[in-house]
């Protein structure tokens, strides 16, 4: 009888990011609708603050708001309008808001209904607001390349990362940041963004005197085997067939010398959610930290 070669079964694609910084990354929104949508009160609330999944809470919307059992909402909490001196933009980029998790409904009243928190990006609290459940791509993992710390600009859009979640400065890989490129910039989800810095910045920490090592001292060499009076600590002489003791080269003298170097890319992001002056994004892969202020391109 005739071979009948069944093909492979297509293979789903690899998703770049977890569901969990899908919906629990939080974003910078220019202008939130008025809402007063909220968790009010909770089934263990004389000595319970904080809600996480599995608990159960009590929310001020019921059947004569159109609340129904069965229905989700994606729990919020805005913090305040942002601004920063990291980007050229002018104004508040938005109001920074915190995804908090969400929330199935198993019970309606008429003005209030219980709710059991379905899932906790952090702790829920009184409060905190009620939206409906975004629905947001997952963007698809690419084939892995090397990363070429110094690539030449791709001449696509340019913004900076003024922004990290829960207050880190210095981001690593799977975390999440914002960025100052938005709709407005026509960016998209699942953009891939370089992150770079120009060479010879980033240092956290400067000191005044770190070039004050002398070329030549009697006491650099010990008295009995006489090893030499040369530091090796400083830099070359500007005469290099001159005085032991004449004036040696200086690092800013270099760097203002010299011809046009190229920027140190230091990582790379991809972008999960859009919003209208701003993106967040997830670190995908790190060469070496990553700080608030850094510029990304789109690749």
């Amino acid at each position: 009888p005739p071979v009948t070669v069944k093909p492979p079964a297509e293979r789903a694609p690899v998703p770049a990011v977890h569901d969990a910084e899908v919906y629990c990354s939080g974003f910078i929104e220019l202008a939130p609708a008025p809402n007063n949508l909220q968790i009010v009160g909770g089934d263990q609330e004389q000595e319970q603050r904080h809600y996480v999944a599995g608990d159960t809470v009590i929310i001020n919307s019921g059947a004569q708001q159109g609340v129904r059992a069965g229905q989700e909402f994606a729990v919020v909490r805005p913090r305040g309008r942002f601004k920063t001196e990291w980007t050229a933009k002018r104004g508040a980029l938005g109001v920074y808001t915190q995804e908090i998790g969400r929330l199935r409904v198993t019970d309606v009243k008429d003005n209030v209904s219980v709710a059991v928190v379905a899932r906790s990006c952090d702790s829920m609290l009184f409060g905190d607001l009620l939206r409906p459940v975004p629905q947001r791509a997952v963007p698809a993992k690419r084939p892995e390349a090397v990363l070429d710390r110094f690539s030449n600009p791709s001449g696509k859009q340019r913004g900076r990362v003024v922004l990290n979640s829960e207050g880190r400065e210095s981001p690593t890989l799977n975390q999440v940041v914002y960025i100052d490129l938005g709709a407005e910039d026509n960016v998209h989800v699942g953009d891939y963004l370089s992150v770079y810095r120009p060479l010879g910045t980033g240092k956290l920490t400067r000191f005044r005197d770190e070039e004050m090592a002398q070329n030549t001292r009697r006491g650099f060499e010990s008295e009995r085997f006489k090893g030499g009076t040369f530091s090796n600590q400083a830099p070359r002489l500007k005469k290099q067939d001159g005085s032991s003791s004449g004036e040696t080269v200086k690092t800013p003298e270099i760097q203002e010398s010299r011809p046009p170097v190229p920027r140190k890319v230091v990582g790379e992001l991809i972008i999960i959610n859009v919003q209208a002056r701003t993106a967040t994004a997830v670190v995908t892969r790190v060469a070496q930290e990553i700080h608030t202020g850094d510029f990304v391109e789109v690749q």
